[in-house]
């Protein structure tokens, strides 16, 4: 983040500091610039402070690690995400629900593509980046299996049905993700996730699932042979239900 060339002179009577960009910003600008300058193994935490002019204790406050400062994002859009994961109506479609959950992890990327494509080449640089990149898609992927172990689970093969859903989900994301950002932010990145989206809601559909808590339905089969008399065939029902 570049500084404005109208800074106000001094004694101009506006407070300097309301200028600046916020601590937090400032820390991701000056990592970047170092990074892509000097290389992220030879760019050092107080390196990232000299730059951004603030103390070495204000970066932690902010980032527990350097890594962190990479992907500064992405805490908020997970709380965001098991947000509106939270707030689905009893009747949802729960894999449209989780498609849409995967939705706000484009938009946070597509807030500022420059960002973005720099950090996608960064991490493809550095190994232990593309490491801590699959800890957070796993963490994506972990919001969305839960929600669907809670609409799911009741069914027979409910929790693997659930992880393959949330798997497949977050792997159609990923890849209209990837495609968005090897284009440098130039294609219409939601326009790439809807399809990448739509193509796994129709490989899963709709599941529609009773509300929570619901009872399941009892289904009463009664066998008879051909020519049994209808009499008979009532009170082999009437008896079924007897048991209850």
């Amino acid at each position: 983040m570049s500084t404005s060339s109208a800074e106000p002179r001094r004694g101009a009577g506006t407070d300097a500091a309301a200028v600046r960009p916020p601590i937090r910003e400032a820390l991701v600008a000056a990592a970047f610039r170092l990074f892509v300058e000097r290389g992220y193994e030879e760019t050092t935490v107080d390196d990232i402070v000299a730059l951004a002019g603030v103390g070495r204790r204000s970066f932690f406050r902010y980032f527990p690690s350097k890594e962190d400062v990479v992907f500064p994002d992405h805490e908020r859009c997970l709380a965001d995400m098991k947000a509106f994961l939270a707030a689905a109506p009893e009747d949802a479609d729960p894999v449209r629900r989780v498609c849409d959950a995967a939705r706000l992890v484009l938009r946070m990327y597509a807030e500022n593509p420059e960002f973005s494509v720099q950090r996608y080449h960064l991490t493809k640089k550095v190994p232990g980046l593309r490491a801590y990149e699959l800890s957070v898609v796993w963490r994506y992927e972990r919001a969305l299996a839960e929600y669907l172990h809670a609409r799911l689970g009741g069914r027979p093969d409910g929790i693997l049905h659930a992880d393959v859903i949330a798997a497949a989900v977050v792997a159609a994301h990923n890849n209209a993700l990837r495609s968005w950002l090897r284009s440098r932010g130039r294609d219409d990145a939601g326009a790439a996730v809807d399809h990448a989206l739509g193509y796994a809601q129709s490989v899963f559909g709709d599941v529609p699932v009773p509300p929570r808590g619901a009872a399941p339905e009892d289904v009463v089969v009664v066998a008879a042979r051909r020519g049994t008399p209808l009499w008979q065939v009532v009170r082999e029902i009437e008896t079924a239900f007897a048991r209850d």
